[in-house]
């Protein structure tokens, strides 16, 4: 059903009900509506605090300013004037009740409620009297129908004076009830922003102790994500090139890791908690991505022998010598949950809501800790088990070699990173020419511990498998440069175009991707260029909003659209309703299903 139907049926259904309740009720109102002001004088500059009391008539009630219905209208409260605005409008909390001419509950006020409000004064104003006129547009119910939407006005009568000049404040009991107001607001919006997320959800209505286990089960889970594919090379480079891996020192190692990785993620849940803000818009900042890639050189350069990561002698004597490998392992920890944060699935962003819509920042340090503890869980055994490497049999200039390919890898991390960096046309070429350039290096210049059949043998096959993989890249990067590959279609989202499609009642799909969003890459590489996904794409209108460099505007449509992590695909059907929403890479089969099941 698209818009012009849907306001066609609405405009039916308003006159339906107008007919029967004017034959009824004639011009009877159902509320009566009056302003109270905080003081008969505001300073120029600041702003006048104001409630407007709806006094509903026993039998009926109002629509909220949500009524969670198409059909009804919801009560708007406006100025009539281009000279004062709301700087802050609070509704008070509705109640929802199920009513015979409704499937669900609707969310209406009865009784007596107040709104809360502030009108902004200008410091340009002149000093003189204001009235300003008040407009407050309802919808009026019994349990069986509803009256046609009506209007009430009023004025809000002030008298402007200089800015420090002393006013007096009145109806001092009406606004004491602003803060309980504030703070019903402020639940429902938590309410609000949990619904359509099963998994937040289920966690806010669990206890905190069970909450903690599914997080925790869910944080070792999400290491079955290829996002955190990177961390198995990078965990094993790292604890591979540690000198006398005993089991003790590695098993301290992995914990000190961990509690990096952990660190990370608990800064990320009291963020969250604070502001709600994504955790992946890190990743957008040229800065972040800098240092990171200089963490991972400076890791490479370590891994050639340049030196070794540890504490600061003088540190260690203060630690009571604490060992010298436990700073480069919780560093390591640090960057890890830095590389992995971006896009490790929709159980993430799952808690990021929760946690936001909590606000609390002690329960999203130990919610998000707890999570990145069950992460970390089997890089600890990863740990032991790449660490004892150096202690195998016959150990010699092969441990050495090693830690070369491995810095090698961690090069390669940096090039991946640094990608939203990099022009388009370098960033698809670079990784893949490194691989290259790094196999011809291992197999034709570096000859250490090729006396050594074993390790000569591991180096070979390893050094092939880059090379197949970065041909393959290359080849890829090539044909998709040349366009000879068929691949979904995406217009840059721009709102009026988005608008239009909204009006002739098209279905959308609308893609929010980032460079350095790992799943953002697989549905280009995989699922958009899947024929059948591809054929099925011609009868949608897709945008795709960028969010690899974020800006103001960007920002705004990733709140306007609920996006809180990369990737997130939204599809809408032709009556502009929501009817499916990705935050986690889908294949191509699973895709096209979705596609055909849209009408």
């Amino acid at each position: 059903m698209n818009l012009k139907k849907l306001f066609v049926l609405k405009l039916v259904f308003v006159l339906l009900f107008s007919v029967s309740a004017f034959a009824q009720f004639g011009d009877e109102q159902q509320m009566s509506f009056s302003v109270i002001q905080n003081s008969k004088e505001v300073n120029v500059g600041s702003e006048l605090d104001v409630a407007f009391k709806l006094n509903i008539f026993d039998t009926w009630h109002i629509n909220s300013n949500n009524p969670k219905d198409e059909f009804l209208f919801p009560t708007t409260i406006s100025l009539k004037t281009e000279t004062f605005k709301f700087s802050n409008l609070i509704f008070p909390h509705a109640e929802e009740i199920k009513f015979d001419f409704s499937e669900n509950p609707v969310a209406v006020y009865e009784g007596t409620v107040y709104v809360y409000g502030k009108i902004k004064f200008d410091e340009k104003l002149e000093l003189k009297e204001y009235k300003i006129p008040v407009e407050i547009e309802y919808q009026s119910c019994n349990n069986s129908q509803c009256m046609p939407p009506n209007t009430i006005t009023a004025e809000v009568v002030v008298t402007a004076v200089k800015a420090g000049e002393a006013v007096t404040k009145i109806n001092n009991e009406v606004f004491e009830k602003k803060d309980a107001a504030s703070e019903n607001k402020q639940a429902d919006e938590k309410v609000s922003e949990l619904e359509g997320d099963e998994t937040a959800a289920e966690l806010a209505e669990s206890g905190l102790f069970l909450s903690l286990i599914l997080v925790f089960f869910g944080g070792l889970a999400l290491n079955l994500t290829p996002c955190v594919y990177p961390l198995i090379p990078i965990t094993i480079g790292y604890f591979g090139g540690q000198s006398e891996g005993s089991t003790g020192k590695l098993v301290g190692l992995g914990i000190f890791y961990i509690l990096g990785m952990a660190l990370t993620y608990s800064v990320v849940g009291v963020i969250t908690a604070l502001s709600g803000a994504v955790f992946g818009a890190l990743m957008q900042n040229p800065i972040v991505i800098g240092v990171i890639c200089l963490i991972f050189i400076t890791l490479a350069v370590s891994m050639f022998g340049a030196f070794e990561l540890k504490m600061p002698d003088s540190w260690v004597m203060k630690a009571g010598g604490a060992k010298s490998g436990n700073f480069g392992a919780f560093f390591m920890g640090l960057t890890m949950g830095i590389v992995a944060a971006p896009c490790i699935g929709p159980f993430v962003l799952s808690l990021v809501t929760l946690v936001a819509a909590n606000g609390d920042p002690v329960y999203g340090f130990v919610m998000f800790f707890t999570m990145a503890v069950g992460l970390g869980l089997p890089y600890l055994f990863l740990a032991i088990f790449s660490g004892k490497l150096n202690s195998l049999p016959q150990a010699g200039m092969w441990m050495i070699a090693i830690k070369k390919i491995f810095g090698f890898l961690l090069l390669g991390m940096a090039i991946y990173f640094a990608a939203p960096l990099l022009p388009k046309a370098v960033n698809e070429f670079a990784l893949p020419i490194f691989g290259i350039i790094s196999v011809i290096y291992l197999l034709v210049f570096d000859t250490m511990a090729n006396d050594r059949e074993g390790f000569r043998k591991f180096k070979t096959i390893f050094s092939l498998v880059i090379f197949a993989l970065s041909v393959f890249m290359l080849t890829h990067s090539y044909v998709s440069s040349s366009g000879s590959v068929e691949k979904v279609k995406f217009e840059k989202f721009d709102q009026e175009k988005f608008d239009a499609s909204m009006k002739k009642g098209e279905k959308i799909l609308v893609d929010f991707y980032a460079d350095w969003c790992i799943p953002c890459k697989e549905y280009d590489a995989i699922t958009f260029k899947d024929p059948e996904v591809v054929a099925l794409s011609k009868s949608f209108d897709n945008y795709k909003i960028d969010m690899t460099k974020s800006d103001d505007h960007k920002e705004a449509l990733r709140k306007k659209f609920g996006a809180k992590g990369m990737p997130t695909l939204i599809i809408f059907d032709t009556t502009g309703k929501e009817v499916k929403r990705f935050t986690g890479y889908v294949g191509p089969d699973e895709f096209v299903k979705i596609l055909k099941s849209v009408n």
